[in-house]
């Protein structure tokens, strides 16, 4: 099975400062977290007005394509946790 991402809800995890959304292997449900720091450094965010949960959620909306991308990279069988820094998306 290869990483799909069917479910596009994701949401603001105060204690990791982070988005969380999640991806499935066939059916094995894959948590990401993406750092609030890897989001609020794009374009998108930075226009945005609001709490840093209203524009890291933007911004994920905004990037979901490149992110899902990033997560598929990062993904290898046997984990069911990641987090995707500012790093992962040089």
């Amino acid at each position: 099975m290869t990483l799909a991402f069917p479910n596009p809800s994701r949401s603001f995890d105060e204690a990791r400062n982070a988005v969380r959304f999640m991806g499935h292997d066939g059916m094995f449900q894959i948590r990401f977290f993406i750092e609030a720091g890897a989001l609020t450094k794009s374009d998108a965010a930075r226009r945005e007005a609001g709490t840093l949960e209203a524009r890291c959620l933007s911004a994920f909306d905004a990037l979901r394509t490149t992110i899902y991308d990033v997560a598929c990279k990062a993904y290898s069988h046997g984990r069911d946790s990641y987090t995707l820094t500012a790093a992962d998306f040089r």
